[in-house]
């Protein structure tokens, strides 16, 4: 039998490295594959002869494919190591990604982007475990503020790109572009990250269900993935409907509301770097218990807003608000949900993804059905998600 694999030292400096660069290009895979699309939704129902509803199901689909996804990964990476299953990942979303630029109507784009972010939240799913490999819970909440800025540039450059990328080459070049950037990776991988689990023949696949289950009943776990997962709802809830309240109800022009995605990509991302410079001094838990209820009173005026029909301006300012908050909500939830998950770093990372992005699905299906009634489906989705969050975290508190 081959000699256990010595697991990689934890550390409490965060050093920002290109490793740590590395870990958050990999989690940006699934927003570039959501975000540089988002504009070119007229163009892709008018290719195909339907409307802008049957485009949204392509993003629904998407996003259960994540859910579903994280869990096949989850015990397949503590078991046979970080970066075997991470190559396989970016192989199937390389190949479907292809799939996609060629797909020949509207189900076969909507199917093919399911098997996509099967392959797209490899990296989501890895990335954390790897981070969770290599720092303590304080040092791991400031890297996943890093990563959240990485992950808050595709939001800001992705529909920029998209858009010009659709206006001159077509829509479906946007899926051969990132097909290539999943080959690039996969080489850029390969040469630089390190393995830092290695292959453990204590754990069984079979016994991936149990693993889950003994995650899932875990109440710190819960409390803090369930939390991160529904707050960060509203943000899918955003990605989801906003295209359609921006260009058809508002009458933004597509580059103009490439520009406004980034405007509130920037603040998650002053957010979550204010949330790492914050951590220098204070404990993740006590940020999170102070951010939430700033994302309960923004969710209220969201609430508001959208009952009195209160126009672009009405809806920007409390979206804005809510959207910079998860920059300081969604690290720290995640810092406590993988704080207590040692050796089961890469199955509670699926377990939280898979949730979170169960959630998403579910709220882009309804805002996606919802907007057939009112053209604030977004705002009320989001105000409620950022209510049920501060509920749930408050709810499932542990007796002191």
């Amino acid at each position: 039998m081959a000699r256990p694999f010595e697991p990689a030292p934890v550390s409490d400096n965060a050093r920002f490295d290109f490793i740590v660069v590395i870990l958050a290009l990999l989690t940006a895979f699934a927003p570039l594959s959501i975000d540089m699309y988002l504009p070119a939704f007229s163009a892709i129902a008018s290719d195909y002869a339907t409307d802008t509803h049957h485009v949204e199901l392509s993003l629904t689909a998407f996003f259960f494919g994540l859910f579903i996804g994280q869990l096949l990964y989850g015990t397949a990476t503590d078991k046979f190591g970080r970066k075997n299953p991470l190559y396989i990942g970016l192989a199937i979303y390389v190949v479907t990604s292809i799939g996609c630029a060629f797909a020949p109507d509207i189900q076969w784009l909507i199917a093919l982007r399911f098997l996509q972010a099967i392959g797209a939240c490899a990296g989501i799913v890895i990335a954390r475990a790897v981070v969770r490999d290599l720092y303590t819970p304080q040092a791991s909440a400031r890297v996943f503020s890093f990563l959240i800025l990485v992950m808050g540039v595709a939001p800001i450059l992705a529909p920029l790109f998209g858009a010009y990328v659709t206006e001159w080459m077509g829509w479906r070049a946007l899926f051969l572009i990132v097909a290539g950037l999943g080959v690039a990776s996969a080489v850029t991988i390969h040469f630089v990250l390190p393995e830092t689990r290695g292959r453990r023949y204590d754990v069984r696949m079979r016994n991936t269900g149990s693993t889950y289950w003994a995650v899932l009943r875990d109440p710190s776990f819960l409390r803090y993935s369930l939390t991160g997962a529904i707050a960060q709802s509203g943000l899918f809830a955003y990605i989801t409907g906003s295209p359609k309240m921006f260009i058809e109800v508002f009458g933004l022009e597509p580059m103009h509301y490439s520009w406004l995605f980034g405007l509130n990509a920037i603040g998650i991302i002053g957010f979550s770097q204010l949330n790492g410079w914050l951590l220098k001094y204070h404990s993740s838990r006590k940020i999170l218990n102070v951010s939430l209820p700033i994302l309960a009173v923004v969710s209220i005026v969201m609430c508001v807003m959208a009952y009195f029909n209160a126009g672009f301006w009405g809806i920007l300012l409390p979206l804005f608000a809510y959207i910079s908050t998860l920059g300081m909500v969604f690290p720290n939830a995640m810092a406590g949900a993988l704080a207590e998950q040692k050796e089961r770093a890469g199955s509670a990372s699926a377990v939280t993804g898979s949730l979170q992005f169960l959630i998403a699905g579910l709220v882009s299906a309804g805002v996606s059905q919802a907007g057939s009634f009112t053209d604030y489906a977004m705002a009320w989705v989001i105000g409620v998600a950022g209510l049920l969050a501060v509920i749930a975290y408050r709810v499932m508190r542990r007796p002191e």
